[in-house]
This record gives C-alpha cells, structure tokens and sequence, in this order.
C-alpha cells in the first residue's frame, strides 16, 4: 500500500481575524497580535483556533513499492487553495495509508476547514462506505481505522495524559528532532518572506515522523529488524544524494546519534 506521512505548518488566517474581530485597516502583524491576545484572554492560551491558522506549508514523505520521496507541496509561492488542493488530489488519485503526528487533533481540522474556505472538494477522503465498500470498514475519519494512522494518539494509547511531542519521542529514538527550529518560530519567518526555511522545516518534521513510523512498524511486528535495517538505508540514500542544506543537517545529526535500534543492530551483523 501507498503511504504518505504528512505535516503543515501554519500562521494566523489575518483575513478571518479582521473580520471575525471588526479589524479592518490594521496591518497584519497587528492583526496577528490583536487576535492571539483575544484567545489569551478567552482561554489562558494564545494558541489560536484551529479555524482561524492559514496553511503556508504541506510536506510528505512518499513511500510506494521500491520508491521514497519527502518533498513539499507546491512551491514557496503556492497559494493556500493550491497546496491543499493537491494534498487531497494526492489522496483523490492514491488512496494512501496517511501517517501524521497529532494530525487528528491539529493537521486535518486545519485541512477541513481551509478546504470548507477555499470549495475544494475531496470525496474519497470523505468515504465511510456509501460508494466504495471497502471504505465502510477502514476509513480515514475513524478515529480507530488505519488508512490513516496518528501515531501520537495511538501510542498513547488515546489518552491525553499519556501523550508526547515529535521531537521527545525523535530525541529519544536518537533521531535528529527539531534540529533548533520549532512551529513557534513560524510567523516570524512567514514574516519576513522565509517561506523556504518554513518548508525545509516542515519536510524534517515528516522525516522524523516517518523514521518513528518504521519503529512502530517494527513494534507491531510489520518488519523484522532486517527490513527495518533496509528502510532505515533508503532514507540515507535519500538523504546522501540531496544537496539540501536541511538534508545534509538532518543526516549528520542522525549519523552522530549513539542510539541503539533494531536496525542499526541487523547493521552490524
């Protein structure tokens, strides 16, 4: 089966917020202000609504057959309507298992609502059953199906107490992690136009993510630690054939990770 982990990043949606708030005629990074200093005051938090954060970035990682690929969707000049458009085009043609971290509490509302705003259709990723059978009994909105897959949630056993963030479980696995950028430095790069460190971003995040995916395939006994071994080696051939900058990071810190793993073990002989 096709599988695409998946990531977005995101900053204020300052149109909503003008309106929603009667801001009109504010610059935007008052705007911005205005609405996180709302939500403080309503919530104790100024995390924002997930109705109310615009997607600036849409990364995967592509898993089929023999092939992987991690990339971004669209380009730095995408529009939001394209990008997410083109993430469900992706689920429209494939039908692929998706693989997130929290993607079912931040990730999908986000894409719901941003697909709801801009009149994008996508009715496989809708499908409970009604046109396509095998869709009745494995789904994407079923929180407890497996076309798509929160590893958050799952290894948490779906326990809000019990969860954990990317880059704890990564650092823990000896992965790189965040590598010193974090979704709160988003807006301030969307600011100042560094639309690419925000992707390059967001595609190490999906890394991370799928790196912690092959343990969890390991854990429940999909791979031996052989075929661990032989996936672990595609990301490196990925990651030593790129002249990324972000790439080239990604893999010196997992190289200089001392952590032992089923795979580097099959390594080893």
């Amino acid at each position: 089966m096709k599988t695409m982990v998946f990531d977005i990043e995101t900053v204020p949606d300052v149109e909503s917020g003008k309106r929603i708030l009667n801001l009109e005629g504010l610059p935007d990074a008052e705007v911005a202000k205005a609405m996180t200093f709302h939500r403080l005051q309503e919530t104790g938090s100024d995390f924002l609504p997930l109705h109310l954060q615009r997607i600036v970035a849409i990364s995967v990682v592509w898993r089929h057959r023999d092939g992987l690929k991690a990339m971004s969707l669209g380009t730095a000049e995408s529009s939001e309507q394209e990008l997410v458009t083109r993430f469900f085009e992706a689920i429209e043609r494939h039908a692929p298992e998706l693989v997130s971290w929290n993607g079912s509490g931040f990730d999908l509302p986000v894409l719901h609502y941003r697909s709801l705003l801009h009149g994008i259709q996508a009715p496989r990723y809708w499908e409970t059953g009604d046109n396509e059978q095998a869709f009745r009994y494995n789904n994407y909105l079923s929180r407890f199906h497996w076309r798509h897959i929160d590893l958050m949630d799952v290894l948490s056993g779906f326990q809000g107490r019990s969860r954990a963030s990317l880059n704890d479980i990564a650092t823990m696995l000896g992965l790189p992690g965040k590598l010193g950028f974090s979704g709160d430095m988003v807006w301030d790069h969307y600011q100042r136009g560094e639309i690419e460190a925000i992707r390059n971003y967001c595609e190490t995040d999906v890394m991370n993510t799928w790196l912690v995916y092959l343990r969890f395939q390991y854990l429940r006994g999909q791979f031996d630690a052989q075929a661990l071994a032989d996936e672990h080696a595609r990301v490196r051939r990925l990651l030593d054939t790129s002249d990324a900058p972000h790439w080239k990071a990604f893999g010196a810190a997992w190289m200089q990770s001392d952590a032992v793993t089923p795979g580097s073990m099959a390594d080893q002989g």
